[in-house]
């Protein structure tokens, strides 16, 4: 067994061992959980299973279109297929394989360039600048493009979110240059506080959305493409002959219902808890020994944000690790090299157990974890 790998397991029996933790990660449950989870599901279990996107998976995706005030939305098992056929959809309505988005975006990050190699597309950058792009430089672009995806928030840059009137005016200049607008809502769920707008208004200023069930909702995988009927429809095709139209999907799909009735609800106090923990993070830091720190955003605009150290990342994760086993408390989880050496990340999501967090909780962990390194 690799270190790592060791490593690992020590981090999470330490994480589910703990009294007191910000949130749960997604390496903690056990199966037996998980099916637990899934018989309380919002589902008249009696009826039959799915076969290829009925039943259960239905309606889902009903619910996903209600939610979002679109004509239809089409289940996915993955966001990354979801993502590559909507934009490859784009591409052959509008008659361009140029797709403008953020260079730290998902399918340019996470997809090993899947646009290009899978679907063919090419992508332009309105900015390369760790934040959310401007409706000039959209605007500006020197050569055509037929799609423009905006990622609602961009997670690398730190869950950052434009303003209501920044978003509205970035879809307009893609309409002065006569571009369809893909938005990537794999965490627009939570999106609703920072906008002040229901999701059906913030959907309505694209003509597709992908939401995730898994990223904020606690589902097991999966997501979902919505917008109008014809294109939905087109999508389903193309589901298909990426290999999307799997058999059953009902667990996925129970999951998913399950985390809208209880997780969606409740992302509005995430958010609200987020901003309390954050201000408190600061303050015990501008306190604590330490010689650089980084709350980012220092409001967050989400129930995730960033922490950055100038610590070797091992290092973060190893007093991250001692202060669990030691006291029971879960602070940060694992934290990643990222911009110069030395100088390390970590993400927080503020979840259900994080309610129950004060300010003084957060700054007595701080100087608990600081006295570790």
């Amino acid at each position: 067994m690799s270190d790592d790998t060791e490593r690992t397991k020590r981090l999470v029996a330490a994480w589910r061992g703990a009294e007191r933790v910000l949130s749960r990660s997604l390496l903690e449950p056990t199966v037996g959980e998980l099916l637990e989870a899934l018989a309380g599901a919002p589902y008249d279990t009696d009826e039959p299973a799915d076969v290829y996107g009925d039943g259960v998976v239905a309606a889902l995706e009903r619910r996903v279109a209600e939610l979002l005030g679109t004509e239809d939305a089409a289940f996915f098992p993955s966001g990354t297929m979801a993502q590559q056929v909507a934009l490859r959809c784009w591409a052959g309505r509008t008659g361009s394989p140029v797709v403008a988005l953020h260079p730290m975006s998902h399918p340019e990050r996470w997809e090993e360039a899947a646009l290009p190699v899978v679907a063919g597309l090419r992508t332009v950058h309105p900015t390369t600048e760790a934040r959310q792009p401007e409706p000039a430089e959209v605007r500006d672009l020197p050569e055509p493009f037929g799609t423009l995806m905006l990622e609602l928030p961009l997670r690398d840059a730190g869950f950052l979110l434009p303003s209501w009137e920044e978003l509205t005016e970035l879809v307009d200049a893609a309409r002065e240059r006569d571009a369809v607008v893909h938005f990537d809502g794999a965490r627009l769920w939570e999106s609703t506080v920072h906008f002040g707008r229901p999701l059906p208004e913030i959907a309505a200023l694209a003509d597709s959305v992908y939401v995730s069930f898994y990223k904020s909702l606690g589902g097991l995988s999966g997501a979902a493409l919505a917008g109008s009927a014809a294109f939905v429809e087109e999508t389903r095709v193309w589901r298909h002959r990426y290999g999307g139209r799997v058999f059953r999907q009902f667990p996925q799909a129970l999951a998913a219902l399950a985390g809208l009735e209880r997780e969606l609800p409740r992302l509005p106090q995430y958010v609200a808890q987020a901003r309390v923990v954050a201000g408190a993070l600061r303050e015990a830091f501008a306190q604590a020994p330490v010689p650089w720190f980084r709350v980012h955003p220092q409001e967050p605009h989400t129930h995730q944000f960033q922490v950055w150290l100038p610590y070797e990342a091992d290092r973060l994760t190893d007093a991250g690790l001692r202060l669990a086993e030691e006291t029971g408390t879960v602070l940060f989880r694992r934290w990643s090299p990222d911009g110069p050496p030395g100088l390390a990340v970590t993400e927080l999501e503020i979840t259900q157990p994080g309610l129950e967090w004060t300010a003084a909780d957060v700054r007595e962990a701080v100087a608990a974890f600081v006295s570790r390194l």
